[in-house]
């Protein structure tokens, strides 16, 4: 009985141990946290000459990985640079105005730039690492001095610091992302937007060249901060075509004086509307639509669910206005094929079919018309020579198309192998996805905040629009810059860039793509008429 006793006793010391082991380890383990983190905030920073900038750079926490490039007043540029839970920030410390101008008017400065660049800041970066080994490794110390009060746990807390450091930054370099730099968002004034971004296509032409990159940015914003109260808008290439696309303005008058500060900034060739420019289709609201005629570029629309036929002939009138309807239209070398939306909503009290077979089986039926504006001669295809033949025929009397634009995406996804490019609107909140057969469906958010219904949800609905960079030549989208504005009662802009991964891909039609009289088997998702 007494040995049973003992062994009771000592299982029950062994598991009251094996807690408070397991608790102590916890304990080293928060602590170093907690003393990395100090350390960081206190010492984790550097400022170094980068090139003819100088730059600030500072390692913070954060619960994910990317690098902050922060330009005040204009605003902060973000790359998804690399994985992990530190946060690499930059800040324009000054500019060298000296030495930035010796490089810009170098006729070699874009050879030698990029090679100055990086070895700045692999030095910089280097002297960052152990500033914030260091200081993580004296904050955990000391935090363990205070918590534990004896130096072997304290020692321990610095040591548990420094692997967890190491582990950060190895997870940071096995991730490390250089194309991001391509790809960065801006959030801040409108007007610092094409200087700091840059020539989306200079961005495509030498996507893979990160050295070249990343000289083009630091150049962009040394010109910037040269030049002062005039600010530098790039450059563009004679065969980059941009186009704004918005949509579902909904009357909102704030729409027309953000489609001219784009216009302005971007230097717009060219807009297409995707409906939804009215609210009820009333002969009232056509005087809104005369704003339309005051832009000096081409205007192309197609009818949204809330715009009648009469507003469509209001629109018709205004002398840069150009509407489609079941036809296709060549603006400034791009060829536009446009579909109005077939129901008319003025408001929640009338009901109309919205069934998404019919909406489809109508987006198809527009489709079998339409064929890419060209086929590389270098495209295979698996067809016998007379079905290549006949092939040809068919491709000869149809249209060719480089982009289509409907107001509802159901009709939109209709599209999918018969063009490149299918922009649509209706639904308020803007994505983008590439369909099954190469085509590339975007979506437009509301340039006009939704309207009044803007103001129905907790937060004020955004306005959006996006500037679309086109070859000329080819008629296929190189890049897109994703603008968001802040709502009603907001000052905010954030601009996100995106590169077209494959601008050359083949389109291959489907081969359901032709409807069938009845029986069609159909997976599309009725998508809601907004009222």
């Amino acid at each position: 009985m007494t040995v049973t006793r003992w062994r009771d006793a000592g299982r029950r010391f062994a598991g009251r141990r094996a807690v408070r082991r397991t608790a102590s380890v916890l304990l080293v383990g928060i602590a170093a946290l907690a003393g990395a983190w100090l350390g960081l905030a206190v010492g984790a920073h550097v400022s170094t000459a980068v090139g003819p900038a100088e730059i600030g750079m500072s390692l913070q926490p954060s619960w994910r990985g990317q690098t902050v490039l922060d330009v005040r007043p204009l605003g902060t540029l973000r790359f998804d640079s690399h994985q992990g839970p530190l946060q690499l920030q930059l800040s324009l410390n000054g500019i060298h105005t000296d030495i930035a101008q010796r490089l810009l008017e170098s006729p070699r400065w874009a050879e030698t730039l990029p090679g100055l660049i990086e070895a700045d800041l692999q030095s910089g970066l280097r002297d960052l690492l152990v500033r914030a080994a260091l200081w993580s490794v004296g904050g955990a110390i000391v935090v363990g001095l205070v918590v534990f009060r004896t130096w072997r746990r304290a020692l321990l807390t610095g040591l548990t610091s420094l692997c967890g450091l190491v582990l950060a930054g190895a997870l940071a370099a096995m991730t490390f992302n250089p194309a991001s730099i391509s790809e960065p968002r801006y959030t801040g004034l409108l007007t610092g937007v094409p200087s700091l971004i840059g020539n989306a296509q200079s961005i495509v032409n030498r996507f893979s060249e990160y050295q070249a990159q990343l000289a083009k940015l630091v150049t962009n914003v040394s010109q910037l901060y040269h030049a002062g109260s005039t600010l530098p808008v790039y450059s563009p290439d004679p065969n980059t075509l941009r186009v704004l696309h918005v949509s579902d303005i909904h009357l909102n008058p704030v729409a027309w004086s953000t489609i001219r500060s784009l216009m302005e900034q971007f230097q717009i060739d060219m807009i297409i509307d995707t409906g939804d420019i009215a609210d009820h289709g009333t002969k009232a609201e056509n005087k809104f639509v005369e704003e339309i005629g005051k832009l000096k570029v081409p205007y192309v629309y197609v009818r949204g669910n809330h715009d009648s036929m009469d507003t469509q002939r209001a629109i018709a009138r205004q002398k840069n206005a150009v509407v489609l309807d079941g036809a296709v239209k060549n603006v400034d070398g791009l060829r536009i094929y446009g579909v109005g939306d077939p129901r008319f909503t003025p408001d929640k009290s009338v009901q109309v079919d919205s069934d998404p077979a019919a909406l489809e089986r109508l987006g198809r039926s527009h489709a079998s018309r339409l064929v890419p504006p060209s086929v590389p001669k270098s495209t295979k295809t698996p067809s016998p020579a007379t079905s290549k033949a006949s092939g040809t025929e068919a491709a000869a009397a149809k249209l060719p198309v480089g982009v289509v634009a409907v107001h509802d995406p159901t009709i939109g996804r209709a599209f999918d192998g018969a063009v490149p490019l299918v922009l649509s609107g209706h639904v308020h909140e803007r994505s983008t996805e590439m369909l099954p057969s190469g085509t590339r469906l975007m979506i437009q958010g509301s340039t006009g905040s939704a309207g009044l219904r803007g103001l129905e949800h907790d937060e004020p609905t955004p306005i959006q629009a996006s500037v679309l960079y086109f070859d000329r030549t080819t008629q296929r989208l190189q890049a897109w810059d994703d603008v968001t504005l802040g709502g009603l009662g907001e000052q905010w802009v954030q601009i996100q860039r995106h590169l077209e991964s494959n601008p050359g891909r083949t389109i291959l039609p489907e081969p359901s793509s032709t409807p069938t009289p009845s029986g069609e088997k159909t997976t599309a998702t009725a998508t809601p008429v907004r009222g």
